[in-house]
């Protein structure tokens, strides 16, 4: 189930079901909705988004309001996470997922939201996106990769491939706009050569694996894995968290698997994720391919989860292709 595409005047709502609005810097809000505001859109807040809370977020109530309301609500047309944070998956059980699936929209987020997406996706069918938050929108410069693949996974139909971006960045931008470091990006890293397609699910890993087990696990089988990890992920944790899917229920039924970029302090290089997948016997038949835009380094693109993707991983020809979307 393929959520409308976005239209101009159509109404987003921001919610926050991990880490508050009230964390993201003024100055950085009015420029993100300065932003959604030029490509079209008008923006709006959950009730809950900027409420303050001692603990790591705020109560699970208001966060599961918040989403019920968005849903149920036919001006809301789409809704896009302020930031991630670490317990979206409190939510997962307290979830209306019928008043989800009879109001289907665009859900956008990742990181942490990562558990939220693909739970939806399970548990309704609806197709959601990993893509940026509305804190993303703040960000003064290297935004345009970003914004421009939101854009067109919100509004078009047609098949398209995503190229790797031009540059990447992984400082603290949200801390000094101004002193920003770019570094030329190399493209993407073939490990595993071949053509696959699939459906593509996943997001950021160490909380994809959070839903191990649940019922709000999405099934493997026949699917494009679109994995990334933070900087807390090195080398040794990013091999058993990757051991730890393979694991799972249908996973002989994986087609491919697309890596996003990790951060520089994860210390995670090439040659390190070529040893991880070529330990592993299950991902022997099948592409894989790294250093794609996506993930917790800048910019990032936009993908599906519940879609439709094709990637082809040849040395000279690598591409990832969104084909229903």
């Amino acid at each position: 189930m393929i959520p409308k595409k976005l239209r101009k005047g159509n109404e987003i709502r921001i919610l926050s079901p991990a880490k508050s609005l009230s964390m993201i810097d003024q100055d950085q809000q009015k420029l993100a909705v300065r932003r959604l505001n030029d490509a079209g859109f008008q923006v709006t807040f959950g009730t809950y988004a900027a409420e303050e809370y001692n603990h790591i977020s705020t109560p699970v109530d208001h966060r599961v309001n918040d989403i019920h309301d968005a849903f149920a609500d036919p001006n809301v047309k789409a809704i896009l996470t302020t930031i991630g944070g670490y317990d979206s998956n409190q939510l997962l059980s307290d979830l209306d997922y019928q008043v989800i699936r009879q109001n289907p929209k665009i859900f956008c987020g990742y990181s942490d939201i990562t558990a939220l997406s693909n739970s939806i996706y399970r548990k309704t069918g609806l197709v959601t996106y990993s893509g940026p938050h509305f804190s993303s929108f703040g960000m003064e410069q290297g935004i345009d990769y970003t914004y421009e693949f939101f854009l067109k996974v919100c509004r078009e139909k047609d098949p398209f491939n995503i190229p790797p971006a031009e540059s990447w960045s992984d400082d603290h931008w949200y801390l000094d706009q101004e002193n920003r470091q770019f570094h030329k990006n190399n493209g993407y890293n073939v490990i595993n050569e071949g053509i696959a397609e699939g459906t593509s699910i996943g997001g950021n890993l160490c909380t994809l694996n959070l839903l191990q087990g649940t019922e709000f696990m999405p099934s493997l089988e026949d699917t494009i894995l679109f994995l990334e990890d933070d900087l807390l992920s090195d080398a040794p944790t990013f091999d058993r968290n990757l051991q730890s899917l393979i694991h799972q229920p249908g996973f002989y039924g994986v087609k491919g698997i697309i890596i996003g970029r990790f951060q520089k302090d994860s210390k995670v290089k090439d040659r390190d994720l070529q040893q991880i997948i070529q330990s592993k016997k299950e991902l022997t038949t099948i592409p894989v391919i790294s250093n794609a835009s996506f993930g917790h380094t800048t910019p990032i693109f936009t993908f599906p989860i519940g879609g439709q993707v094709k990637m082809k991983a040849y040395n000279h020809d690598t591409t990832i292709e969104l084909l229903k979307y």
